[in-house]
């Protein structure tokens, strides 16, 4: 095959493995690498590195199993351990994605009120704008505007170069690992590692390679998809970190949210960084709002046994759309009533996140590693001893995070 035709068909296969990782830097994401940077500098740049190990680790199996079976992965739960089980997953996971769905909401009407427009406003349209194309374009349509909204996410990096670092610092941060036994530093620790992976990907991931029609023959492009997608996030993540490091650390300036990070930015890089991270967050934010509910529509229809597909009407896929349809009007009305609790919302969810991520990625590995399952594709022995390494520490890294939330 010449290596024109293998780029051809990288092109027509991209885009599940880019959109899902990019959707990892949502409203929530920024805000903990804002805080980071802010907080600790360039100090925890260097967890950036296992970070994209462990991100590439678990976003690889997950398209790798959707193109070898054809197969969501709560369609494959559901058939190897049953409705009971798979039936509780699903309500856990879809109680944990309303409350995230409400935050990414959050997001985008605390970012457009820094760019000059009213919530009341802003919300109504974002969430009529991201309904309806997904509810009346096709998946092919869909992908390209998200493949654009991932391109919007670098302008974190001239945010960055506005803050004017020292690079020879953050390169050695990067690659010099640290470590402070300190609470606040630990919690952060555990805050920016237990950001990269959430169960609502994996689902995502696997049930969009296989609407896209991936199939083993032309997994390989699909993996370069993957590790591109994992990189490019991490990538945006690490700008962030500088940005904030650069300008509010050194200043002694604490914040506590994402859309702070912007206003604090003006004044010490100049109004150009401050509307760039301003516009990232407006962008991740829509951007995840409209992801997470749709992830929530795939999960819980395959693991039902009911029709899904963003190619699907109405009449083909009536629980699939109208949970996507719920999810964008409850997430988004929660937002608008003005004494919503919007932390404890926030909060609950990433409790029940951090408590059902390490069964999703329990559920990962055995269903892997059954040849009945994926044939001569399953883990081999040292993709094993990583996979399981992996998921040892995030499991470890999530309990310690709901330890954090209690205490």
């Amino acid at each position: 095959m010449s290596r024109w035709r293998q780029f051809l068909i990288f092109l027509s296969i991209m885009g599940p493995g880019l959109i899902t990782a990019n959707i990892d830097n949502d409203a929530g994401g920024i805000a903990t690498y804002s805080i980071a940077g802010a907080h600790f500098g360039y100090s925890l740049l260097w967890t950036l590195i296992p970070i994209t190990v462990a991100l590439v680790v678990v976003q690889e199996m997950s398209a790798r199993m959707g193109a070898v079976t054809g197969k969501g992965l709560a369609d494959l739960i559901r058939e190897n351990y049953g409705v009971k089980i798979t039936f509780w997953l699903m309500v856990f996971l879809f109680m944990t994605d309303l409350g995230n769905t409400a935050a990414e909401f959050a997001g985008w009407a605390a970012s457009t009120e820094l760019l000059g427009i009213n919530r009341y406003i802003a919300v109504p349209i974002g969430a009529v704008f991201i309904w309806l194309i997904v509810v009346k374009g096709s998946y092919r349509s869909f992908e390209k505007i998200f493949l654009f909204v991932c391109a919007v996410y670098l302008v974190y990096i001239p945010a960055a170069l506005f803050a004017r670092p020292d690079w020879s610092d953050v390169a050695l941060q990067t690659v010099k690992p640290s470590f402070q036994f300190k609470s606040d530093y630990i919690v952060m620790f555990i805050g920016v590692v237990g950001t990269t992976i959430a169960p609502w990907m994996q689902f995502y991931l696997q049930s969009a390679v296989v609407e896209k029609g991936v199939r083993k023959d032309k997994y390989w492009a699909s993996r370069i998809d993957v590790i591109a997608g994992c990189f490019m996030t991490d990538i945006v993540a690490f700008f962030i970190i500088v940005a904030c490091g650069a300008t509010l650390f050194k200043a002694g300036v604490h914040i506590n949210s994402a859309e702070e990070a912007a206003m604090a930015l003006a004044p010490m890089a100049g109004k150009y960084a401050s509307l760039l991270f301003a516009i990232g967050l407006a962008n991740a934010s829509l951007f995840s709002a409209s992801i997470l509910p749709l992830a929530t529509a795939y999960y819980i229809c395959e693991g039902m046994g009911w029709e899904a597909g963003v190619n699907k009407t109405f009449k083909e896929a009536p629980q699939f759309m109208w949970l996507y349809t719920f999810l964008i009007v409850i997430g988004a009305l929660i937002v608008l009533f003005p004494k919503a609790p919007l932390i404890p919302i926030m909060w609950i969810s990433q409790v029940i996140n951090g408590v059902m991520l390490p069964f999703v990625l329990i559920f990962m590995l055995a269903l892997i590693n059954k040849p009945a399952i994926m044939g001569e594709y399953t883990n081999s022995r040292t993709f094993n001893w990583v996979s399981w390494a992996t998921t040892g520490i995030m499991v470890a890294l999530t309990g310690a995070f709901v330890v954090t939330l209690f205490v």
